[in-house]
C-alpha cells in the first residue's frame, strides 16, 4: 500500500500553501515599504494643523469630507460625481490628454526624422534650442492674441511645454541604433517601412517612453497654468474660484485632487510601459 504525504499532494499540482503564503507575505511587505511614510505623513499634518488652528491650513479630515460635499456625492448614474465636478474634472481631463496625445503625435513624428538625419538636425537645433528656452507662461499672451482665450488656447499651451521631452528623447533614441541591426536589415532589403517599424522605432522606444512619462507629468501642469488665465472651467479654474470665494478647504480639495491625478497617471503610465516595455527588460536581462 502506498502512503501519500501531504507533499506529495501538492508535487506538479501547483505552489504549495506555504510557497503561496510567502508569496502573500513577501507582496504586503513589499506594499508596505513602499506606503508606509503616507500615513505619517497625513497623521503630522492632521495634527499640525490641528494645533495651529489656522484658516488658511485646514486638516486633511476636513479637506476630504469637503471634497465629498462638493465633487463626490453625486447619483451612482454620474459616477458619484456632482454638476460642478463633472463642469470641471471632466474638461479638464480632456485637454490633458488632447494635449499630451497630439504633444506624442508631433514629438515621436519630429525626433525620428531629426534623429536619423543630421543634416536636418544641424538646422533647426538652433531654433528648438531658442525656442525650449522660452518659459511656458511667458508665451500665454501670445497663445491667447493667436488662438483667443479658449480650449484652442489651452491645448497650444500644454503641447508647446510637454513636446520637448518626447522631441529630444526620441531624437536621441532613433540616432544610436545598433550597427547589427542596420547591417541587418541592409542584407535583407528591408524596405523603409520595414526598417521604420521593426528597428528604428523598437530601439527608440525606450527614450521615447522616458520623454512620454516626463512629458505626461509636466501636462498635469500646464493644464492647471493654463486654466488660471481666462478659463471658464477646469480644475484650475476650480482652484482660483475657491481661493477668491474664500473656500479654503475646496481650494485645499483641488490640489489634493491634482496629486492624486499625477499619481494615478503616472502608476497607469508606468504598468503599460512595463508591459509594451517587457522585451526590452528581458533582452536587457540576457545580456
Amino acid at each position: 500500500m502506498t502512503v501519500t504525504t501531504v507533499t506529495d499532494l501538492h508535487d506538479g499540482a501547483g505552489p504549495s500553501p506555504a510557497s503561496a503564503n510567502g508569496t502573500v507575505r513577501h507582496g504586503l511587505g513589499s506594499v508596505i515599504r513602499r506606503v508606509w511614510l503616507v500615513p505619517i505623513v497625513i497623521i503630522a499634518w492632521e495634527l499640525g494643523t490641528r494645533q495651529a488652528e489656522s484658516p488658511f491650513f485646514p486638516p486633511p479630515s476636513r479637506i476630504l469630507v469637503h471634497m465629498h460635499e462638493l465633487w463626490f456625492s453625486g447619483p451612482a448614474s454620474a459616477l458619484y460625481l456632482t454638476e460642478e465636478a463633472s463642469a470641471n474634472f471632466l474638461p479638464s481631463i480632456g485637454r490633458l490628454f488632447s494635449g499630451w496625445a497630439l504633444a506624442c503625435i508631433l514629438g515621436i513624428v519630429l525626433g525620428i526624422a531629426l534623429g536619423r538625419s543630421r543634416t536636418l538636425f544641424d538646422y533647426v537645433n538652433p531654433i528648438f534650442e531658442f525656442a525650449r528656452a522660452i518659459p511656458p507662461p511667458a508665451l500665454i499672451p501670445l497663445f491667447i492674441i493667436i488662438f483667443k482665450i479658449g480650449t484652442p488656447m489651452q491645448l497650444a499651451t500644454i503641447v508647446y511645454t510637454v513636446i520637448w521631452p518626447i522631441l529630444i528623447n526620441t531624437i536621441d533614441g532613433a540616432r544610436y541604433l545598433d550597427s547589427l541591426h542596420s547591417e541587418t536589415a541592409q542584407v535583407f532589403r528591408l524596405s523603409r517601412a520595414q526598417r521604420f517599424f521593426r528597428i528604428i522605432l523598437p530601439a527608440a522606444a525606450p527614450k521615447i517612453f522616458a520623454g512620454m512619462r516626463v512629458s505626461l507629468s509636466m501636462a498635469v501642469i500646464l493644464m492647471v497654468v493654463s486654466e488660471l488665465v481666462g478659463a471658464l472651467n477646469g480644475i484650475g479654474y476650480l482652484i482660483q474660484a475657491k481661493q477668491q470665494t474664500l473656500d479654503l478647504a475646496g481650494m485645499w480639495g483641488g490640489m489634493v485632487l491634482l496629486g492624486l491625478l499625477g499619481y494615478v497617471l503616472n502608476g497607469t503610465f508606468l504598468f503599460v510601459e512595463r508591459h509594451v516595455l517587457s522585451w526590452h527588460r528581458q533582452a536587457r536581462q540576457t545580456n
